[in-house]
């Protein structure tokens, strides 16, 4: 099996939207679910007239192939009615798949690791928290922790 790193975001119905990416998740075919950050509320990056998004991280192994997984995130995205009406728009969920085995992927359909995730304190806080040790870009993930600005991201609490 191979582990692979998966980020959840969401700013429209949000807590819903990342409850409901994460069931699916743990039906993926040939998969399982390693573990599941908490929920991270955070400020939008790029376009900022919009609300906060909440965010979490997934960790999980699997069989599948990764472009094969790449299509099953995508699939639930569209389950869930993700649309894309403009880059960094408000968007139902946003599944993002960060990692795979540690492999370097340079096909612009699927880059590996995810291009920006190291300087994404959406995606480094949750991983940090599930997978201190885990390395990503060759990085141990608390030594990326260290070296960003974490204002915004906000632990909370859900019922």
């Amino acid at each position: 099996m191979t582990t692979a790193i998966i980020a959840l975001g969401s700013n429209i119905n949000p807590i819903h939207n990342i409850q409901q990416a994460s069931e699916h998740l743990f039906r993926l075919p040939e998969s399982r679910v390693l573990a599941v950050s908490s929920l991270y509320r955070t400020k939008p990056v790029g376009y900022l007239d919009q609300p906060d998004f909440i965010n979490a991280v997934i960790a999980i192994d699997t069989h599948l192939d990764k472009y094969d997984l790449l299509l099953q995130l995508q699939n639930i995205e569209n389950h869930c009615g993700r649309v894309r009406p403009f880059p960094n728009a408000p968007r139902t969920l946003d599944l993002d798949l960060i990692d795979y085995g540690n492999q370097t992927n340079t096909d612009p359909k699927l880059i590996l690791p995810h291009p920006r995730a190291i300087e994404r304190a959406f995606v480094i806080v949750p991983l940090a928290e599930i997978l201190p040790d885990y390395y990503l870009n060759n990085q141990k993930v608390t030594e990326i922790l260290h070296n960003l600005d974490l204002t915004g991201v906000e632990k909370i609490e859900c019922v």
